[in-house]
């Protein structure tokens, strides 16, 4: 390609000339037809940059904004100040929270009974027999087993010998490991002797008696003799032979 034809081709597309030739350049002449060099758009130049200490130095003039005080415009705060008020409050006792009332819970109702009455003056007992006075057998035994106790053979031989029969006699059952009162006895019968066969009977006579020696209690024209259970005297002579000798004490002075 031909120096003339470039130079032309060049102008044409760009319409700059970029390529001048050699004579030209050297005679110092203008090309024909030069236009002025117009820059696209796209090609043009953005404004440039400030540099970083043309921007230091503004910022320097440019006025700061002021910044609030940390400290308070009272004065001076004693930097051990939060501190002392966080040992005051680790070293301080708690203060305790009120107690919610407490309400007794409803309990159940008092059963109605005598007021002030010793549970033994309250101990039952059943009666066996016709009489009201005289000669008592006083025992502790089963329900069952006391309504057949006027059979027994041994009480019947026993009360022969000292000249009774079962009819004489009361047969009185305590139904309760509490003895009975004397005082409950006598409001309903009129004893003037009484056989015991067990422990704990009679309330008056736990603690001043001794078994198969009489007691008596002239206030009230009473004796008593406490004795082994029915069902051991019955089987062991030794026992039997211990028991006579406090009965004719007793019956046969």
């Amino acid at each position: 390609m031909s120096t003339e034809k470039l130079a032309f081709l060049q102008n044409f597309y760009t319409d700059v000339t970029l390529y001048v030739p050699a004579e030209m350049a050297a005679a110092n002449l203008e090309p024909l037809g030069q236009a002025t060099v117009q820059v696209p758009a796209m090609l043009a130049v953005t404004p440039a940059v400030k540099p970083f200490e043309a921007r230091a130095e503004a910022d320097n003039e440019a006025p700061r904004p002021s910044r609030p005080s940390i400290m308070p415009s009272t004065g001076f705060v004693k930097p051990s100040a939060g501190l002392e008020r966080l040992t005051s409050k680790i070293l301080s006792p708690p203060v305790a929270a009120p107690e919610p009332e407490k309400v007794a819970a409803p309990g159940p109702a008092a059963t109605p009974g005598p007021a002030n009455v010793p549970p033994v003056l309250l101990t039952p007992f059943a009666v066996a027999g016709s009489v009201r006075d005289g000669v008592v057998l006083l025992c502790r035994l089963p329900r069952e087993e006391f309504v057949k106790l006027h059979r027994n053979v041994f009480l019947n031989k026993m009360l022969q010998a000292l000249g009774l029969v079962m009819g004489d006699v009361l047969l009185v059952n305590v139904e309760s490991e509490l003895p009975v009162a004397l005082v409950s006895l006598r409001q309903q019968i009129a004893a003037t002797h009484i056989v015991a066969f067990g422990k704990n009977l009679l309330d008056v006579t736990i603690r001043n008696t001794q078994i198969y020696e009489p007691v008596q209690f002239p206030g009230i024209g009473l004796s008593y003799l406490a004795s082994a259970t029915i069902d051991l005297v019955e089987y062991d002579v030794s026992l039997k032979k211990r028991l006579w000798p406090g009965l004719q004490r007793m019956f046969l002075r």
